[in-house]
């Protein structure tokens, strides 16, 4: 059997992505670039294991104003949690969504809570309709939990600020992860990884503010740049 792709080489894989099979040099040529790949197809996720990523150089920071340390993520740990739930969930929910539409939502999420700063609210959208219903997303589930948050405890805790904060960290980590491919999707891999979906389809559902699903067992904590 030849290559559905190339329809030269023989064909040596079976490709979920076009249901068919295809040779190891189309797929690694095509993967994440012309193919929206399933995150448990077996060779995307050994790829992982081998892929380059040029990493956010510090210099390039985006808002360098706002400093996150260790100290202040470990004070913030539960909404960092919420928040890395609803962007993996948001992104799972979203037809079509690839790591550069979750970092136009970020940013776009980021610009917004800093001009609440000057007291003045500025609601900036993504350009795309995709970053744009991750952007609602996010916004939706972030209203519901700090709803919830206020009839348990009596009081507001989360700031706006620490939201900021935490766009900000999860807006570096996603661009720390990107690995150049047009849909590529290895931030929305590694959010899976530490916040789990529910099931075996990817899918998350939320419930009350919050993503149902659990951290995946034996990963590591979140090191990426602050």
């Amino acid at each position: 059997m030849t290559c559905a792709i190339c329809h030269r080489r023989k064909a040596k894989r079976d490709c979920p992505a076009v249901r068919s099979a295809i040779c190891p040099q189309c797929c690694g040529r095509e993967r994440e670039e012309t193919l929206d790949c399933p995150l448990d197809c077996p060779y995307l996720m050994e790829s992982r294991e081998h892929e380059k990523r040029p990493g956010l150089d510090p210099e390039n920071f985006p808002y360098k104003e706002i400093r996150i340390s260790d100290t202040y993520l470990r004070q913030n740990e539960e909404l960092l949690t919420a928040l890395g739930e609803f962007v993996l969930a948001a992104a799972l929910n979203t037809p079509g969504a690839a790591d550069r539409d979750v970092r136009d939502a970020l940013d776009a999420l980021a610009r917004t809570y800093k001009t609440l700063e000057s007291g003045v609210y500025y609601e900036t959208e993504p350009r795309s309709p995709v970053a744009q219903a991750i952007a609602r997303y996010i916004q939706e589930a972030l209203r519901a939990f700090r709803k919830e948050e206020t009839q348990r405890t009596g009081m507001t805790r989360t700031r706006d600020a620490d939201v900021l904060g935490i766009l900000v960290f999860l807006l570096r980590m996603a661009l720390d992860r990107d690995n150049g491919r047009k849909r590529g999707r290895s931030f929305i891999d590694f959010l899976r990884r530490h916040f789990g979906p529910a099931d075996s389809s990817g899918r998350i559902e939320l419930a009350g503010g919050r993503a149902v699903g659990s951290r995946a067992s034996g990963e590591p904590s979140l090191i990426v740049p602050g």
